[in-house]
Parts: structure tokens; C-alpha cells; sequence
């Protein structure tokens, strides 16, 4: 994580629509991407909590980019939430702080990109699954959130990241950093990677359903780590979904197979110990009952049949994902330990394994929903 500049804080903060004080900033160690602080002020001797978030260019391009999706969603997201009369509508959507100028980010004369939002009081997330409760939150808020932007009108969403899906890019960058192996890694990770390119028969699965006009392009969230949903900390209900820079199009397989890797082995997506790395079947059941309580309205036939496959595959295009990066020498995901990126790659790997038994059973349960 970088470290804390309370200096460029201090003048930051002064840039947006908040009045008050600010009184002091916490570093976020949560996401591996963005560097994000949690800031309070004083605000009439109130005391008022906002996320400062300063965007990292070299994962995301375009900031610009990612800004109007951001905006485009969380107005229609509200917009939708305000039509069914739903309750609760602050907590249930991301709220953008403007600046002073009017605009959704600012940008220093260095050229770093900020945005601010509400804090949401009252919520918290969990970097594990602790019940099938929780799983079933989880499915149901990401199968809202991909509900609710059905209609999302006007063009096609940007592309925050192009192709952060397509698993035979992937493959591809693997190969080529196997190939390369600038920090001469590989020899230690040959277990993984004789793993990694055993499952190359899966790679085109979905893009090539998609290719054949067989699946539908929706837009979709595109990373629903389980840790991307709020929950009200006295009822357990999930009631905000976050992180919302990857929102663009995509298929609903990249979110629901996301779900299945964050939500059903009941551990963090680094740990150490792989004897505790295994897909639950009543998590699982509870997460899709959840989702197609929500998503089951819209999805076709095509869309629901894949929905199992859907995890194995999500789970294995994040997995070589971190062991590329491990052999590319730690550029892409923040680390915080030595070979912090082979274990995130291990116990992905470990639940594809898990998720390969199960996978038949799993679809059947679907196929019954």
C-alpha cells in the first residue's frame, strides 16, 4: 500500500462538496488496486465519514472512462430503487460526492484522479462466507444489481478494463510470461503452471457461446468478490454492492462464477493452508438460490445452463491470473508478503480442483431452481 500523504489529503479534500473539517484519514487495506482512505470531518460537531479513493492508472486507462460508468450506474441504479419504492435508498446505492467545480473526480496537476464517496454507516463486509445466510445476501444483491441495470439506457458502457474476462487472453499473457520468466520464477511454480495448461480446453467455453450469439451481452459488475457487498450489520441483510470501476459489459457468468470463487469455500482467496479450500455444497445452494431469486426473472435458458461451469472457469481465469503476475514479478496486484500472488494462485487452483467434482451436481441443483 502506498503510504499515507496527509499532506495531499488535507488539499484534496478541500476539493469536494464537504463541509467541514477534515480531522484525520485511515488507509483502506482492503481491495488490491485503488489506494483508498476512509477520512472523518467535523461537520457542525458532527462527526462524518467519506471515502477518498485516488484511481490507479496503470490497472485502469481511461479514468475518465471508468467515472461516466460510475456515474451512469449509480444514477440508474437509484433511479430504479426510487421507482419500486424501495426503502433505505443512501445505503442500497454508491453515492458520488461531486466536487466544487461539479464534476465526479478532481485531478491534481500531476495528474492523479480522486473521487470521493458517501461512507455508509452502519454496514460492514466480510472477507469470508460465515453462513449459507450470507451466501444466499451475496447472490441475491448481485443478481439485483444485474436486474436493476437491464435497462440501463444509452450506448454500450465502456470497457474500464478490455477483455478482463476473456480467459484465452489470459491464457495467452500466462503462456507469455512462462515463456519470458524475466524474474526466473517459473522453475519454482512448475506444479502450477503444468496445471494451469492442462485446462486450456476449458478457455473458450463461454467466449465462444458468446461468439455464436448463444449467451447475451449484458452489463454486468465483473468482480463480485463477496467482499464487494455491504451488509447491515444488525439485520445481516446485504444491502449495497461496491467497487463499482469493473462495472461494464460482460456476460452474467463473469459475475455469478465470481460468486462461486469468493463465496462458496469458506476462506480467504490467499490461503495458506489448502486443506481448508473447498467448494460447500449448501453455500453453493444458498448462493444460487439467492441469485436466480433475483437474476431467474431475465436469464435465458443458455445463460442459467452455464451457470455452474461458469465458477470453475472464473475460478481458473483468476488463478492464472495471479500466477502471471507472480512470474511477471508482483506488478499488477498489491501484495503484502513474499509469494503473496502464488498463494492466491494455489487456492484458486485447489477449488477448481474442488469445484470439477462437484460440478455435475451443482447444475442439476440449478437446473431445479
Amino acid at each position: 500500500m502506498a503510504i499515507y500523504q496527509e499532506h495531499e489529503l488535507q488539499v484534496v479534500s478541500k476539493k469536494f462538496q464537504i463541509y467541514g473539517e477534515i480531522l484525520h484519514a485511515e488507509p483502506c487495506k482492503i481491495g488490491h488496486i485503488n489506494e483508498t482512505y476512509t477520512a472523518t470531518y467535523d461537520q457542525g460537531g458532527t462527526r462524518v465519514r467519506y471515502i477518498h479513493q485516488k484511481i490507479n492508472q496503470n490497472v485502469f486507462k481511461q479514468p475518465d472512462a471508468v467515472m461516466e460508468n460510475v456515474m451512469r450506474v449509480t444514477t440508474h441504479l437509484r433511479d430504479k430503487l426510487i421507482a419500486e419504492r424501495a426503502g433505505d435508498i443512501t445505503r442500497r446505492a454508491v453515492t458520488v460526492v461531486p466536487t466544487r467545480a461539479g464534476h465526479s473526480f478532481y485531478r491534481t496537476r500531476s495528474g492523479d484522479y480522486w473521487r470521493t464517496f458517501v461512507f455508509i454507516e452502519g454496514l460492514q463486509t466480510y472477507e469470508a462466507v460465515q453462513s449459507p445466510e450470507q451466501a444466499a445476501e451475496a447472490g441475491f444483491a448481485f443478481g439485483q444489481f444485474q436486474r436493476l441495470l437491464a435497462d440501463l439506457p444509452g450506448e454500450r458502457l465502456h470497457e474500464t478494463i478490455p477483455d478482463f474476462h476473456n480467459t484465452r487472453k489470459r491464457f495467452a499473457a500466462l503462456q507469455q510470461a512462462i515463456e519470458n520468466d524475466h524474474y526466473n520464477r517459473a522453475k519454482d511454480v512448475a506444479k502450477e503452471i503444468k496445471f494451469a495448461l492442462a485446462q486450456e480446453p476449458i478457455v473458450d467455453v463461454l467466449l465462444g457461446s458468446l461468439a455464436r450469439g448463444e449467451l447475451p451481452e449484458r452489463a454486468t459488475h465483473n468482480d463480485t468478490k463477496f467482499n464487494n457487498v455491504m451488509m447491515d450489520v444488525v439485520t445481516g441483510k446485504a444491502m449495497c454492492v461496491v467497487d463499482l470501476d469493473t462495472v461494464m459489459p460482460g456476460l452474467a457468468h463473469y459475475d455469478f462464477g465470481d460468486m462461486v470463487r469468493t463465496t462458496t469455500s469458506p476462506t480467504v482467496e490467499d490461503e495458506p493452508d489448502l486443506s481448508k479450500v473447498e467448494m460447500n455444497t449448501p453455500i453453493f445452494q444458498s448462493l444460487a438460490r439467492g441469485y436466480l431469486a433475483a437474476a431467474g426473472s431475465f436469464l435465458t435458458p443458455a445463460e442459467k445452463s452455464h451457470l455452474a461451469f461458469s465458477g470453475k472457469l472464473i475460478t481458473f481465469t483468476i488463478g492464472i491470473r495471479f500466477l502471471t503476475d507472480f512470474l511477471n514479478g508482483d506488478k499488477y496486484f498489491r501484495v503484502h508478503r513474499p509469494h503473496h500472488n502464488l498463494d492466491r494462485c494455489r487456492t484458486q487452483f485447489k477449488l477448481v480442483q474442488s469445484i470439477e467434482r462437484q460440478q455435475d451436481a451443482m447444475q442439476k441443483f440449478v437446473d431445479g431452481l
